[in-house]
Protein backbone atom coordinates (compact mmCIF):
# COMPACT_ATOMS: atom_id res chain seq x y z
CA UNK A 1 0.00 0.00 0.00
CA UNK A 2 1.35 3.65 -0.96
CA UNK A 3 0.68 6.99 1.27
CA UNK A 4 0.32 10.14 -0.65
CA UNK A 5 0.24 13.74 1.68
CA UNK A 6 -1.36 16.62 0.46
CA UNK A 7 0.04 19.92 0.93
CA UNK A 8 -1.67 22.47 -0.37
CA UNK A 9 -0.12 25.84 0.34
CA UNK A 10 2.27 27.62 -2.23
CA UNK A 11 4.70 30.78 -2.60
CA UNK A 12 3.07 31.69 -5.90
CA UNK A 13 0.44 30.05 -8.28
CA UNK A 14 2.53 29.18 -11.06
CA UNK A 15 0.26 30.36 -14.60
CA UNK A 16 -0.08 26.83 -15.85
CA UNK A 17 -0.73 25.00 -12.05
CA UNK A 18 -4.39 23.13 -11.87
CA UNK A 19 -3.56 20.99 -8.93
CA UNK A 20 -5.68 22.53 -5.44
CA UNK A 21 -3.34 25.13 -4.19
CA UNK A 22 -3.25 28.60 -2.02
CA UNK A 23 -1.05 31.21 -2.22
CA UNK A 24 -3.58 33.42 1.10
CA UNK A 25 -3.89 30.63 3.83
CA UNK A 26 -0.68 30.22 5.30
CA UNK A 27 -2.51 31.47 9.05
CA UNK A 28 -3.81 27.49 8.13
CA UNK A 29 -0.80 25.68 8.53
CA UNK A 30 -0.85 24.73 12.29
CA UNK A 31 -4.66 23.93 11.88
CA UNK A 32 -4.40 21.93 8.55
CA UNK A 33 -1.52 20.02 9.78
CA UNK A 34 -3.33 18.88 12.63
CA UNK A 35 -6.37 17.87 10.68
CA UNK A 36 -4.56 16.03 8.18
CA UNK A 37 -3.34 14.06 11.45
CA UNK A 38 -7.17 13.26 12.06
CA UNK A 39 -7.63 12.11 8.61
CA UNK A 40 -4.54 9.82 8.62
CA UNK A 41 -6.03 8.07 12.24
CA UNK A 42 -8.86 7.43 10.37
CA UNK A 43 -7.87 6.25 6.93
CA UNK A 44 -5.14 3.58 8.78
CA UNK A 45 -8.08 2.01 10.38
CA UNK A 46 -10.21 2.29 7.01
CA UNK A 47 -7.42 0.50 5.41
CA UNK A 48 -7.21 -1.84 7.73
CA UNK A 49 -3.36 -0.97 7.94
CA UNK A 50 -1.32 -3.78 9.28
CA UNK A 51 2.24 -3.02 10.74
CA UNK A 52 5.53 -2.27 8.19
CA UNK A 53 3.02 -2.51 5.18
CA UNK A 54 3.16 1.33 4.00
CA UNK A 55 5.51 0.96 1.08
CA UNK A 56 6.07 4.36 0.03
CA UNK A 57 5.59 7.74 1.12
CA UNK A 58 5.02 10.69 -1.30
CA UNK A 59 4.31 14.39 0.58
CA UNK A 60 3.18 17.01 -2.84
CA UNK A 61 1.53 19.83 -3.35
CA UNK A 62 1.22 22.36 -3.74
CA UNK A 63 4.86 22.96 -2.19
CA UNK A 64 5.71 20.75 0.82
CA UNK A 65 8.22 22.89 1.64
CA UNK A 66 6.41 25.56 2.83
CA UNK A 67 5.96 23.68 5.68
CA UNK A 68 8.37 23.27 8.64
CA UNK A 69 9.89 19.99 9.43
CA UNK A 70 8.32 20.63 13.29
CA UNK A 71 4.67 20.07 11.54
CA UNK A 72 5.48 17.37 10.25
CA UNK A 73 7.12 15.24 13.15
CA UNK A 74 3.40 14.66 14.43
CA UNK A 75 2.32 12.32 11.28
CA UNK A 76 5.50 11.03 11.56
CA UNK A 77 5.70 9.73 14.66
CA UNK A 78 1.61 8.46 13.75
CA UNK A 79 3.04 6.68 10.87
CA UNK A 80 6.41 5.12 12.13
CA UNK A 81 4.74 1.39 12.76
CA UNK A 82 3.31 1.08 9.40
CA UNK A 83 6.60 1.56 7.47
CA UNK A 84 8.22 -0.73 6.24
CA UNK A 85 11.97 -0.84 6.48
CA UNK A 86 14.65 0.63 3.77
CA UNK A 87 10.87 2.22 2.93
CA UNK A 88 11.26 5.12 -0.22
CA UNK A 89 9.52 8.55 1.46
CA UNK A 90 9.30 11.21 -1.10
CA UNK A 91 8.67 15.06 -0.67
CA UNK A 92 8.31 17.73 -2.90
CA UNK A 93 9.96 20.96 -2.77
CA UNK A 94 10.25 24.38 -4.34
CA UNK A 95 13.87 25.51 -4.54
CA UNK A 96 13.47 29.20 -2.85
CA UNK A 97 11.46 27.49 0.04
CA UNK A 98 13.54 24.30 0.42
CA UNK A 99 16.07 26.08 2.87
CA UNK A 100 18.89 23.61 4.16
CA UNK A 101 17.79 23.91 7.63
CA UNK A 102 13.91 22.45 6.04
CA UNK A 103 16.17 19.87 4.01
CA UNK A 104 18.07 19.38 7.26
CA UNK A 105 14.68 18.40 9.14
CA UNK A 106 12.55 16.55 6.90
CA UNK A 107 16.26 14.29 6.91
CA UNK A 108 15.95 13.71 10.50
CA UNK A 109 12.34 13.13 9.94
CA UNK A 110 12.54 9.70 7.82
CA UNK A 111 12.51 11.79 4.17
CA UNK A 112 15.16 9.88 1.86
CA UNK A 113 13.97 11.54 -1.29
CA UNK A 114 13.59 15.15 -2.74
CA UNK A 115 11.65 16.00 -6.09
CA UNK A 116 12.00 19.40 -6.57
CA UNK A 117 10.04 21.80 -8.72
CA UNK A 118 12.77 23.68 -11.14
CA UNK A 119 10.68 23.34 -14.58
CA UNK A 120 13.55 25.44 -16.08
CA UNK A 121 17.08 26.94 -15.61
CA UNK A 122 16.29 30.05 -17.73
CA UNK A 123 15.09 33.20 -16.01
CA UNK A 124 12.95 34.52 -18.54
CA UNK A 125 10.95 30.99 -18.74
CA UNK A 126 10.89 30.75 -14.90
CA UNK A 127 9.17 34.45 -15.36
CA UNK A 128 6.50 33.06 -18.10
CA UNK A 129 5.04 30.48 -15.72
CA UNK A 130 5.23 32.75 -12.54
CA UNK A 131 7.77 30.56 -10.86
CA UNK A 132 9.13 31.72 -7.48
CA UNK A 133 12.67 31.06 -7.66
CA UNK A 134 15.86 31.99 -9.76
CA UNK A 135 18.16 29.20 -11.90
CA UNK A 136 20.68 30.06 -9.05
CA UNK A 137 18.26 29.10 -6.30
CA UNK A 138 17.71 26.20 -7.82
CA UNK A 139 21.19 25.05 -8.10
CA UNK A 140 21.74 25.96 -4.96
CA UNK A 141 18.85 23.85 -3.26
CA UNK A 142 19.68 20.91 -4.98
CA UNK A 143 23.55 21.19 -3.89
CA UNK A 144 22.27 21.46 -0.39
CA UNK A 145 20.12 18.56 -0.70
CA UNK A 146 23.30 16.78 -1.51
CA UNK A 147 24.97 18.33 1.80
CA UNK A 148 22.59 17.43 3.76
CA UNK A 149 22.95 13.63 2.78
CA UNK A 150 19.94 13.24 0.25
CA UNK A 151 21.01 10.06 -2.25
CA UNK A 152 17.78 10.34 -4.08
CA UNK A 153 17.34 13.86 -5.93
CA UNK A 154 14.79 14.51 -8.72
CA UNK A 155 14.11 17.64 -10.75
CA UNK A 156 11.16 18.66 -13.18
CA UNK A 157 11.24 20.33 -16.48
CA UNK A 158 8.61 21.79 -18.48
CA UNK A 159 8.66 22.13 -22.16
CA UNK A 160 6.60 23.05 -24.91
CA UNK A 161 5.79 26.06 -23.60
CA UNK A 162 5.58 29.26 -25.81
CA UNK A 163 9.14 30.75 -26.79
CA UNK A 164 11.07 27.46 -26.09
CA UNK A 165 13.85 26.48 -28.73
CA UNK A 166 16.04 23.32 -28.45
CA UNK A 167 18.74 25.32 -27.93
CA UNK A 168 16.89 26.49 -24.46
CA UNK A 169 15.84 22.90 -23.56
CA UNK A 170 19.37 21.70 -24.17
CA UNK A 171 20.57 23.83 -21.74
CA UNK A 172 17.96 22.49 -19.33
CA UNK A 173 19.13 19.58 -19.72
CA UNK A 174 22.66 20.24 -19.75
CA UNK A 175 22.42 22.07 -16.50
CA UNK A 176 20.33 19.48 -14.60
CA UNK A 177 23.05 17.01 -15.43
CA UNK A 178 25.69 18.82 -13.79
CA UNK A 179 23.59 18.80 -10.64
CA UNK A 180 23.52 15.55 -8.10
CA UNK A 181 20.57 13.76 -9.73
CA UNK A 182 19.45 10.45 -10.40
CA UNK A 183 16.19 11.23 -11.91
CA UNK A 184 14.25 13.33 -14.27
CA UNK A 185 10.93 14.44 -14.63
CA UNK A 186 10.35 16.34 -18.10
CA UNK A 187 6.22 17.10 -18.75
CA UNK A 188 5.18 18.87 -21.72
CA UNK A 189 3.01 22.41 -20.72
CA UNK A 190 -0.64 21.38 -20.78
CA UNK A 191 -3.17 24.00 -20.73
CA UNK A 192 -6.15 23.27 -17.93
CA UNK A 193 -9.58 25.08 -16.44
CA UNK A 194 -8.47 26.92 -13.68
CA UNK A 195 -5.30 28.39 -14.22
CA UNK A 196 -4.04 31.67 -15.55
CA UNK A 197 -3.18 30.28 -18.83
CA UNK A 198 -7.07 29.05 -19.61
CA UNK A 199 -7.80 31.83 -21.85
CA UNK A 200 -4.10 31.48 -23.31
CA UNK A 201 -3.84 28.15 -25.29
CA UNK A 202 -1.26 29.86 -27.38
CA UNK A 203 1.38 29.31 -24.32
CA UNK A 204 1.40 25.66 -24.73
CA UNK A 205 3.19 24.54 -28.20
CA UNK A 206 4.28 20.90 -28.36
CA UNK A 207 5.79 19.77 -31.56
CA UNK A 208 6.21 15.53 -31.46
CA UNK A 209 9.64 16.11 -33.12
CA UNK A 210 10.82 18.24 -30.38
CA UNK A 211 9.58 16.01 -27.62
CA UNK A 212 11.12 12.62 -29.16
CA UNK A 213 14.57 14.87 -28.99
CA UNK A 214 13.88 15.33 -25.57
CA UNK A 215 13.36 11.95 -24.64
CA UNK A 216 16.51 10.95 -26.66
CA UNK A 217 18.75 13.93 -25.31
CA UNK A 218 17.53 12.86 -21.55
CA UNK A 219 18.75 9.03 -22.05
CA UNK A 220 21.52 9.75 -23.84
CA UNK A 221 22.65 11.62 -20.51
CA UNK A 222 22.25 8.40 -18.69
CA UNK A 223 18.70 8.42 -16.99
CA UNK A 224 16.38 5.91 -18.98
CA UNK A 225 13.28 6.49 -20.06
CA UNK A 226 10.69 4.14 -17.62
CA UNK A 227 7.59 5.99 -17.88
CA UNK A 228 5.95 8.78 -20.71
CA UNK A 229 7.43 11.61 -18.40
CA UNK A 230 10.15 10.06 -15.87
CA UNK A 231 13.70 8.85 -16.22
CA UNK A 232 16.07 7.63 -14.18
CA UNK A 233 19.25 5.47 -12.71
CA UNK A 234 16.78 5.20 -9.58
CA UNK A 235 13.03 4.48 -10.23
CA UNK A 236 10.59 5.66 -8.27
CA UNK A 237 8.81 2.87 -6.52
CA UNK A 238 5.91 5.09 -5.57
CA UNK A 239 5.49 6.22 -9.15
CA UNK A 240 5.60 2.44 -9.88
CA UNK A 241 3.07 1.50 -7.46
CA UNK A 242 0.04 3.84 -8.84
CA UNK A 243 1.46 2.03 -12.16
CA UNK A 244 1.12 -1.38 -10.70
CA UNK A 245 -2.51 -0.36 -9.57
CA UNK A 246 -2.01 -0.51 -5.58
CA UNK A 247 -4.01 0.82 -3.26
CA UNK A 248 -3.12 4.11 -1.58
CA UNK A 249 -4.06 6.30 0.89
CA UNK A 250 -4.59 10.01 0.31
CA UNK A 251 -4.46 12.37 2.59
CA UNK A 252 -4.94 16.18 2.62
CA UNK A 253 -7.34 18.92 0.95
CA UNK A 254 -7.30 17.51 -2.82
CA UNK A 255 -5.81 14.55 -2.76
CA UNK A 256 -6.89 11.05 -4.35
CA UNK A 257 -7.10 7.40 -2.14
CA UNK A 258 -7.82 4.25 -3.57
CA UNK A 259 -9.36 1.37 -2.06
CA UNK A 260 -9.63 -1.76 -4.26
CA UNK A 261 -13.14 -0.54 -6.41
CA UNK A 262 -13.47 2.75 -5.03
CA UNK A 263 -11.95 6.24 -5.03
CA UNK A 264 -12.06 8.72 -2.18
CA UNK A 265 -11.90 12.48 -2.26
CA UNK A 266 -11.31 15.10 0.53
CA UNK A 267 -13.12 18.22 0.89
CA UNK A 268 -10.22 20.54 -1.55
CA UNK A 269 -11.40 23.56 0.27
CA UNK A 270 -8.87 24.01 3.39
CA UNK A 271 -11.25 25.24 5.78
CA UNK A 272 -14.41 23.00 5.50
CA UNK A 273 -10.75 19.93 5.42
CA UNK A 274 -9.92 21.70 8.59
CA UNK A 275 -13.50 20.88 9.85
CA UNK A 276 -13.91 17.24 8.75
CA UNK A 277 -11.47 15.36 7.31
CA UNK A 278 -12.96 12.87 7.45
CA UNK A 279 -15.80 13.35 5.26
CA UNK A 280 -15.12 13.11 1.93
CA UNK A 281 -17.27 11.82 -1.85
CA UNK A 282 -16.17 8.34 -3.07
CA UNK A 283 -16.51 7.46 -6.39
CA UNK A 284 -17.30 3.40 -7.36
CA UNK A 285 -15.29 2.36 -10.23
CA UNK A 286 -16.98 -0.02 -12.66
CA UNK A 287 -14.60 -3.30 -13.91
CA UNK A 288 -14.67 -1.63 -17.37
CA UNK A 289 -12.91 1.84 -15.56
CA UNK A 290 -10.39 -0.37 -13.97
CA UNK A 291 -9.84 -2.92 -17.32
CA UNK A 292 -8.90 0.32 -18.96
CA UNK A 293 -7.16 2.37 -16.42
CA UNK A 294 -4.81 -0.79 -15.85
CA UNK A 295 -4.22 -0.85 -19.41
CA UNK A 296 -3.56 3.14 -20.02
CA UNK A 297 -0.47 2.63 -16.86
CA UNK A 298 0.86 -0.44 -17.97
CA UNK A 299 1.55 0.89 -21.35
CA UNK A 300 2.64 3.99 -20.83
CA UNK A 301 4.86 2.78 -18.59
CA UNK A 302 7.84 0.00 -18.24
CA UNK A 303 4.97 -2.27 -16.26
CA UNK A 304 3.93 -3.32 -19.32
CA UNK A 305 0.16 -5.42 -19.42
CA UNK A 306 0.03 -9.32 -18.60
CA UNK A 307 -1.44 -11.24 -21.14
CA UNK A 308 -4.09 -12.61 -18.55
CA UNK A 309 -5.87 -9.16 -18.26
CA UNK A 310 -6.27 -8.59 -21.98
CA UNK A 311 -9.74 -10.12 -23.52
CA UNK A 312 -9.99 -12.88 -26.28
CA UNK A 313 -9.90 -9.58 -29.03
CA UNK A 314 -8.26 -7.54 -27.41
CA UNK A 315 -5.14 -10.20 -27.13
CA UNK A 316 -6.15 -10.65 -31.04
CA UNK A 317 -5.79 -6.57 -32.02
CA UNK A 318 -2.46 -7.08 -29.39
CA UNK A 319 -0.84 -10.00 -31.70
CA UNK A 320 -1.31 -7.37 -34.84
CA UNK A 321 0.32 -4.37 -32.72
CA UNK A 322 3.23 -7.30 -31.75
CA UNK A 323 3.56 -8.14 -36.16
CA UNK A 324 3.85 -4.30 -36.77
CA UNK A 325 6.62 -4.05 -33.50
CA UNK A 326 4.49 -1.47 -31.90
CA UNK A 327 4.39 -3.78 -29.17
CA UNK A 328 7.14 -6.77 -27.31
CA UNK A 329 6.37 -9.84 -25.76
CA UNK A 330 8.48 -10.73 -22.96
CA UNK A 331 7.33 -13.19 -20.00
CA UNK A 332 3.71 -13.75 -20.41
CA UNK A 333 3.79 -9.19 -20.74
CA UNK A 334 2.94 -6.83 -23.26
CA UNK A 335 5.37 -4.09 -23.28
CA UNK A 336 5.17 -0.86 -25.45
CA UNK A 337 7.63 0.33 -27.60
CA UNK A 338 6.87 3.95 -27.93
CA UNK A 339 5.44 5.67 -24.13
CA UNK A 340 3.73 8.75 -26.57
CA UNK A 341 1.43 5.81 -28.54
CA UNK A 342 -0.11 4.40 -25.36
CA UNK A 343 -3.66 6.17 -25.64
CA UNK A 344 -3.74 5.41 -29.35
CA UNK A 345 -2.81 2.02 -28.30
CA UNK A 346 -5.45 1.20 -25.35
CA UNK A 347 -7.88 2.69 -28.17
CA UNK A 348 -7.15 0.30 -30.47
CA UNK A 349 -7.17 -2.63 -28.32
CA UNK A 350 -10.26 -1.51 -26.37
CA UNK A 351 -12.22 -0.34 -29.41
Amino acid sequence: MLLYIHIPFCDSKCSYCAFNSYVDKFHLKRDYMVALKCQLEYELKRFKTKENSIETVFIGGGTPSTVSPELYEPIFQLLQPYLKKDIEITSEANPNSATYAWLEGMHKLGVNRISFGVQSFNADKLKVLNRAHTPEMAKEALLNAQKVGFKNLSLDLIYATLGDTKELIQNDIETAFTLPINHLSAYALTIEEGTAFQNKPHMSSEHLELTEWIFEAIEKKGLPQYEISNFGKYQSSHNKGYWLYKDYIGAGAGAVGKLTNQRFYPNPIIEEYIKNPTVMETEELSDEDIHVEKLLLGLRSVIGVNESLLRKEELERAQLLLDEKKLEFKNNIFYNNDYLLADEIVLFLTS
